[in-house]
């Protein structure tokens, strides 16, 4: 009967390593902070350390090896008050390439809209229906961002639920002192609330399908099918042409997301492309991308 009780126990706890889904690296940097006690910032990035790797975030069985690697570096740059921070917050994160030991990036954001209370030692607590803590709020936040845009390459729309979870973060921050939750903290688009209903928003179809026909129907298949894969990979390119072209104004910095973490994969992808490919993928993306546009002039220099 013991011994049933501790195998028991043995396989509850391997469930519930394998459970948690996120593999996340955390640095906090606080050099601009001087004459204050430095283990504070120790703790918290120990705390946030555990906070991201040991919560569990969907209802899903991850093995070890499946956890999602993520970055996370915050950069402490004010101290409002002896428990109150601001700064910035770098996020990024990646995903395998089926059959190959090549890491592709799915986000690389910077938020400069942070801050937060923090008393050394206290636990950090998160509540899904309720806004209990900016800083717990903005981990969570990303949390499931990150969730989303993984799960959006292995299926068409596959991270809908975890977008819905970082929304309803941003609905329950809606009276919160804080920046960052609400459309007018930035008319560029540029913080949480935006991200979020940007993603979601039907206007931005096209860029969750490319997400998908990017990822899984173009990188994974390349290691054996290389023309193939990269012959949907431009396809896919006519996706966020698309979008561009439906609302091409100012404040479309989901686009600018997708190349931020996508334009020197891009250009690696048509090194050994034809002549024809090249010229469209180039035609595509300096339309859509013309802060990058002159990167891409080495898609036109290769040669295949």
């Amino acid at each position: 009967m013991r011994k049933t009780g501790l195998l028991l126990l043995i396989v509850l706890f391997t469930v519930k390593l394998q459970s948690q889904e996120l593999r996340c690296n955390v640095q906090v940097v606080s050099q601009q902070i001087q004459g204050t006690n430095k283990q504070v910032f120790e703790t918290l990035q120990n705390s946030i350390y555990e906070f991201m790797n040991n919560r569990v975030w969907t209802n899903h069985v991850y093995t070890m090896e499946e956890r999602i690697e993520c970055n996370l570096m915050i950069n402490i740059t004010k101290q409002l008050s002896a428990d109150e921070f601001e700064g910035t917050l770098t996020v990024q994160a990646r995903r395998p390439v089926f059959n190959t030991n090549y890491n592709t990036v799915t986000l690389n954001f910077v938020d400069n809209a942070i801050r937060f209370r923090y008393v050394e030692f206290a636990p950090l607590e998160f509540d899904l229906n309720s806004h209990i803590s900016n800083l717990t709020s903005i981990l969570s936040f990303y949390a499931y961002y990150i969730l989303g845009l993984d799960y959006d390459t292995f299926a068409l729309k596959g991270g809908s639920e975890y977008f819905s979870n970082a929304e309803r973060i941003v609905l329950n921050a809606q009276n919160a002192a804080e920046p960052g939750w609400k459309p007018m903290d930035d008319i560029a688009h540029k913080n949480r609330y935006w991200l979020v209903k940007d993603m979601i928003d039907t206007d931005y179809e096209k860029l969750r399908e490319f997400n998908y026909r990017y990822h899984r129907l173009g990188l994974d298949v390349m290691d054996e099918k290389i023309a193939e894969g990269r012959a949907e990979i431009t396809n896919s390119l006519e996706l966020l042409q698309e979008v561009y072209r439906k609302r091409p104004d100012p404040y479309m910095y989901l686009m600018s997301m997708v190349f931020n973490a996508k334009v020197d994969e891009l250009v690696n992808v048509y090194t050994e492309s034809y002549p024809e490919e090249r010229n469209r993928a180039h035609t595509i993306l300096s339309e859509v991308d013309k802060p990058n546009a002159t990167k891409y002039k080495a898609i036109l220099e290769s040669t295949f």
